[in-house]
């Protein structure tokens, strides 16, 4: 444990030595992750015509057979207000260092997408959190990275007789009994696997800024609009919140696209690295390409720059798989935006 702790503050050192935005605050003064700028922030309301909006009205949820969740209906997209002020996009500029994006929040520190988690990476003066998102079988939302329970819960131990422990086949009820801590430290022993709900309350009390992963959505048809109901009814569909603090992305491209299709103001991320002749179809609907960094090189990262996405800004590049101080070194010669770490 002394040895991860000493590993996250040598990182975090490092990064403070390399530098933040120019007139950053501890991480950088930042609007989506990865597209914070030196003399101003992208805003979601100012599209250059495009059609966003946020959901509005009733958003419901059915449930299937075997308690399976329908995709809610969304019954109302209502345009955003145009944003006063805005900056031009000419004038936006990448940042000068790489944003720092705390991958399953601080998980060097304390036990990955829990709410412990998320803590240290305030603590930390980390403002984005990188989570992953799953779908109960009852329909809920959690927060986990594994589509099994073992690895970081004690659910084997919990519920014997359920192998293979898929998040899918528990209710939110069942998973709520776990403990998602004592695999990580002793101190986090009773540590719970959070909801989506008590994960947004969470970087709300902190001021944080929320890189949302939809994890595996071909396990859970719907999961998309089931996930904006939860923004929008927790608030997050604001126009504060879809400018500055919320980007939602997926290594399934069908995903990012239906995120963007239902609430087009929302910023979207694939996560991946696309052929670059591709690329230009991504930039029809996602606003990053969020690449292993062993993917891409300098050239690639340039290729995607060149690219506007669907708010009329530069594509955004943040690297994961990046941890070190040699990574570092490279992400940020190579021109990328965040890294995720």
């Amino acid at each position: 444990m002394f040895r991860r702790t000493v590993r996250a503050a040598a990182w975090l050192a490092l990064l403070l030595t390399v530098g933040v935005p120019a007139g950053a605050g501890a991480w950088g003064h930042v609007g989506v992750a990865g597209t914070a700028v030196a003399s101003g922030l992208p805003r979601a309301a100012e599209v250059g015509g495009l059609s966003e909006g946020i959901v509005r009205g009733d958003v419901s949820g059915e449930t299937g057979v075997a308690g399976t969740a329908r995709a809610p209906r969304v019954t109302e997209v209502r345009a955003l207000p145009r944003g006063a002020g805005e900056e031009p996009v000419s004038r936006r500029r990448a940042p000068a260092r790489p944003l720092a994006i705390a991958h399953r929040g601080a998980a060097r520190t304390a036990p990955e997408n829990t709410l412990a988690a998320a803590d240290a990476a305030h603590r930390q003066g980390v403002a984005w959190v990188e989570n992953d998102v799953q779908r109960t079988k009852d329909g809920k939302l959690v927060v986990m990275h594994d589509t099994t329970l073992q690895r970081t819960t004690n659910a084997e131990q919990v519920f014997p007789g359920r192998s293979p422990w898929r998040v899918g086949d528990f209710t939110a009820a069942e998973l709520a009994r776990l403990d998602a801590g004592s695999w990580f430290g002793k101190q986090f022993a009773g540590e719970r696997v959070p909801t989506l709900r008590s994960f947004l309350e969470r970087m709300e009390q902190n001021g944080q800024r929320l890189l949302l992963e939809i994890k595996a959505p071909g396990r859970y048809p719907g999961i998309e609009a089931l996930i904006l109901q939860e923004l929008r009814h927790m608030g997050w569909l604001d126009a504060e919140h879809v400018r500055d603090r919320l980007v939602v992305q997926s290594f399934d491209a069908e995903s990012v696209r239906m995120v963007h299709r239902l609430v087009p103001a929302v910023r979207t991320g694939f996560i991946g690295a696309p052929p670059p002749r591709a690329l230009a179809s991504y930039a029809r609907f996602a606003d990053q390409v969020n690449p292993r960094l062993a993917q891409v090189d300098r050239r690639y990262v340039a290729a995607v720059h060149r690219l506007r996405g669907p708010h009329g800004l530069p594509l955004a590049v943040n690297v994961w798989d990046a941890a070190g101080s040699r990574a570092l070194r490279t992400a940020t010669a190579y021109g990328v935006d965040g890294i995720i770490d």
